[in-house]
């Protein structure tokens, strides 16, 4: 499947560079990663911070309301800015 992915500049960077190190296709070196990523992944009950934060999930809505206030608020900010 194809995809496109937001990579920060030095990150993606040292990943061109390990695959052209190993020969590979960065797609290949991104694959790999991933692959490993999910194979460590933990579930919930091996994280200590999620059992005891987990339940903090119903602030999301409230969470995202509050960001949405602030970027409202920025935004008349950055209006007065330029007069």
């Amino acid at each position: 499947m194809k995809t496109t992915l937001e990579i920060p500049d030095a990150i993606f960077r040292r990943a061109k560079s390990v695959a052209a190190e190993r020969g590979i296709p960065l797609r290949e070196l991104v694959t790999e990663a991933v692959k490993e990523k999910l194979a460590h992944n933990r579930g919930p009950s091996d994280q200590p911070l999620m059992t005891a934060f987990g339940k903090l999930r119903r602030l999301r809505k409230e969470t995202a309301r509050i960001n949405r206030i602030i970027e409202e608020e920025f935004e008349h900010v950055e209006a007065e800015d330029r007069l």
